[in-house]
């Protein structure tokens, strides 16, 4: 017989109360029984007695092949561990005095990532100067974010680093 999982079902050796409510395996209500004839049931049709929920009264008790409903268990929490999207952060890295035709081609790259259903980080680096127009900063980020209004949402506002601005974008 398995070992019991700490968390989860109560397997028929640990059912403490003299009398449960029983489930067959096919989902049927056999009444209320002894503990011990209910497990003797169980083990001949080669089935554990689990304890599915404690805290009714009496509790309710069920014919289970536990290999099996683990096994089950397992495949679908893979299946759900599959099919989950996982979101990246793409950084987009910028200057306050971008030219036109760069500034498009970088807000390409964005609407793509943000597409991709990704999250993307601008960041704006000052140099040396740039550090006395920090507004220009501003006013660049304002652009990016009015441009991108129809398919993302602004999730952390423009915020100062040292010598670089932040902003991340989200999908809507």
């Amino acid at each position: 017989m398995a070992p019991p999982v700490k968390s989860g079902p109560r397997y028929d050796h640990f059912i403490q109360v003299p009398k449960v409510r029983v489930i067959d395996d096919e989902g049927e209500n056999l009444g209320i029984m002894y503990t011990r004839e209910a497990i003797e049931q169980a083990q001949e049709k080669g089935l554990n007695l689990v304890e599915v929920s404690p805290n009714a009264d009496p509790p309710v008790c069920k014919f289970l092949d536990v290999g099996k409903y683990r096994y089950e268990a397992q495949k679908k929490a893979n299946l759900a561990r599959k099919t989950q999207k996982t979101q990246d952060i793409k950084e987009v890295k910028m200057r306050p005095n971008i030219d036109t035709h760069d500034y498009e081609v970088k807000m390409r790259n964005v609407a793509k990532f943000i597409e991709h259903g990704d999250k993307v980080k601008i960041t704006l680096r000052f140099r040396g100067r740039e550090m006395a127009h920090q507004h220009l900063g501003m006013d660049l980020l304002k652009r990016v974010q009015d441009d991108v209004a129809e398919i993302a949402k602004v999730e952390a506002f423009p915020r100062l680093e040292g010598r670089q601005m932040l902003m991340v974008l989200a999908p809507k």
